[in-house]
């Protein structure tokens, strides 16, 4: 009897495989839980096997007939990948599944229009967007999750390439009648007497904490949060200051209140915006045309929803 196994059901068993939850797994593939326990319920009763041994207290693992299976389907995503790619190739056409990851600080603000204009030029690309922080995204690209991201330059091992597109200095992010909100410029040491609202998140908050470390101060770390949004508002309704790259085009927090955006200048580090990617990208016809794509498109002069950082409100 012919088998009525899918490539979905087989990506779903994968991302559980690889993350030991159905939780997780959905959060990688952006579909809801139920589906992902439904695709792993029909493969193991399809083939008439256990695939993952259900512990409560610690999610899911592999037995050893999951280890095997999870083995060969890797094989046939990679090699229905491969197949995917050499029609591209002999039909000349840029189309197929594109998976692209974006830091989570940038992505509700550089990624839609970039992903906009890019499949009004390919609509046969099936564009897939993962906000992940840094870590995330570096995992996801060596797992073949992802098959390339928009990021900073921001502690990339050797195995990772990056195509800078271009330089975002940082800026300090202050409610609109703040004391130093009037400064041109501001530094480490005229903020740290301050309370600061600390975006925290893997590396890049390794990074802002780096430029008081650098200066010889130390921060007054009042607030943390991992969304973006909610740092905003925390900062626009005076709970703190804080630190960004990315200055958007309107200087108006979540909740209505007004920010304003003050460029930081003494011992500080410009992190370069660009493409992660794995060796060989370019070889996927895809791929290559979103990089070409992403280099035109940002620019010093075309930024997709942000501002200059010398633009004053």
């Amino acid at each position: 009897m012919a088998s009525r196994v899918t490539l979905r059901q087989l990506e779903y068993f994968v991302a559980v495989g690889e993350a030991g939850s159905i939780a997780l797994a959905a959060e990688r593939v952006n579909v809801s839980s139920p589906s992902i326990s439904a695709a792993i319920a029909q493969l193991e009763s399809e083939f008439g096997l256990q695939l993952f041994v259900r512990r409560h207290a610690h999610g899911l693992s592999l037995t050893q007939g999951g280890l095997r299976f999870m083995e060969r389907a890797r094989a046939v995503l990679e090699q229905v990948r491969a197949l995917n790619e050499l029609a591209n190739d002999i039909s000349g056409k840029v189309r197929g599944p594109l998976n692209v990851g974006c830091l989570v600080t940038f992505a509700q603000i550089v990624l839609p229009q970039l992903r906009r204009s890019f499949v009004d030029l390919y609509p046969e690309v099936a564009f897939h967007q993962f906000e992940r922080d840094q870590q995330e995204i570096i995992d996801g690209l060596r797992a073949a999750r992802l098959d390339l991201a928009l990021s900073y330059d921001m502690n990339i091992p050797s195995d990772i390439d990056f195509v800078p597109l271009m330089d975002l200095p940082p800026f300090a992010l202050l409610p609109e009648d703040h004391a130093l909100a009037g400064r041109d410029s501001l530094t480490p040491e005229d903020l740290a007497p301050w309370p600061m609202v600390l975006l925290d998140l893997p590396i890049s908050s390794e990074y802002f904490l780096s430029f008081f470390e650098t200066s010889g101060v130390a921060p007054s770390i009042a607030e943390r949060t991992r969304d973006i949004a909610v740092m905003r508002s925390l900062v626009a309704n005076g709970f703190g200051y804080g630190m960004l790259n990315v200055m958007p085009r309107t200087e108006i927090a979540p909740d209505g209140r007004r920010l304003r955006f003050v460029p930081l200048s003494g011992h500080v580090r410009t992190l370069k915006l660009g493409l992660l990617t794995t060796g060989g990208a370019r070889n996927s016809r895809t791929i290559s045309a979103f990089i070409d794509h992403a280099c035109t498109e940002i620019t010093p002069e075309n930024l997709p929803g942000l501002q200059l950082h010398t633009a004053r409100g």
